[in-house]
């Protein structure tokens, strides 16, 4: 990969933006000489700007500017105002989901719908290689491995023409699920407040991300990347994002026209078939988990 790839660091002085380039890790702020870009916040806010003096500066990187070993890579973006997350936007994984119901296969398409959205919440957001101690939630802890837009500028009311010029870039992301709370069983089958979203997607370390932000001029075709996910070395799915039904640009598209999007803000784009759910496999302590992104990186998690 050329260019470099943006991380949040926590070093020995502090949370530090770091621009990754072959095996070296650059403090952002040292390597533009401003300060103001200590943090991947502030680069997202000003980001034309940001990746033009980044780039730049990591063709002729200062040594000065390289941070030690001694660092822990967070989330890229540690503390982000809101995490959309596209619900059963996976052909393959539609299919699955219709099957395990007992229920024919929808196509949103067809019917007419728009795109479908859930939040989960900022402090859900753990980084690379955290342990997620998510088995005393629920009994039904569930995978998803999905590729997550970071937005680069402000968007509203964007078109489907324009709207990938508002990423900044894309990083990999794990929709921790726990099936055992997506109902509430005090509430009858039908009812209207049956389903518990919250529960079963906003919990304490339920959204990992990183290891690192890949600016989207870097990314040859983001709806045409392998996406794969193993538990403890044991492939579990294995798809591609051009299972997509609807784009990332018509999700951003129709976020941006109900709500401003900001920088910083992050959309998870769906999950392929192979969750857990679908055939009676569940997260146990101990368990590894791996999330691999063609181009974009690999994530890793332990269950505890």
């Amino acid at each position: 990969m050329t260019g470099y790839r943006l991380a949040t660091l926590q070093t020995p002085g502090g949370r530090r933006a770091a621009a990754i380039a072959g095996e070296l890790s650059y403090d952002v702020a040292g390597l533009v000489g401003d300060e103001h870009y200590a943090s991947v916040q502030n680069i997202l806010d000003d980001w034309h700007n940001a990746h033009s003096r980044l780039e730049a500066a990591i063709r002729q990187p200062q040594k000065s500017a390289v941070i030690p070993g001694a660092a822990t890579f967070l989330a890229p973006v540690p503390e982000p105002a809101v995490v959309y997350c596209a619900g059963a936007n996976y052909r393959d994984h539609a299919q699955e989901m219709a099957k395990l119901a007992g229920k024919p296969p929808v196509d949103p398409r067809a019917d007419g719908a728009r795109p479908w959205f859930f939040l989960k919440s900022p402090r859900a957001v753990v980084g690379p290689n955290a342990t997620l101690s998510v088995s005393r939630y629920g009994n039904q802890i569930d995978w998803e491995a999905e590729l997550v837009a970071v937005i680069g500028r402000k968007a509203r009311n964007v078109s489907v023409e324009t709207a990938l010029s508002y990423v900044a870039g894309y990083t990999c992301g794990n929709d921790i699920s726990a099936r055992d709370h997506v109902f509430r069983s005090e509430m009858p089958p039908g009812s209207p407040f049956w389903a518990d979203w919250t529960r079963h997607k906003s919990f304490d370390d339920a959204c990992p991300l990183g290891p690192w932000i890949v600016p989207a001029s870097y990314v040859s075709a983001p709806e045409r990347l392998a996406i794969r996910l193993w538990v403890n070395d044991e492939l579990k799915q294995d798809s591609n994002t051009e299972q997509m039904i609807f784009s990332i640009a018509e999700q951003i598209a129709d976020l941006s026209g109900s709500i401003t999007l900001h920088p910083g803000d992050l959309i998870m784009t769906g999950t392929p078939a192979g969750v857990g759910v679908s055939r009676g496999q569940f997260l146990q302590p101990g368990d590894v988990i791996r999330v691999e992104i063609a181009e974009i990186g690999t994530l890793q998690n332990r269950i505890i």
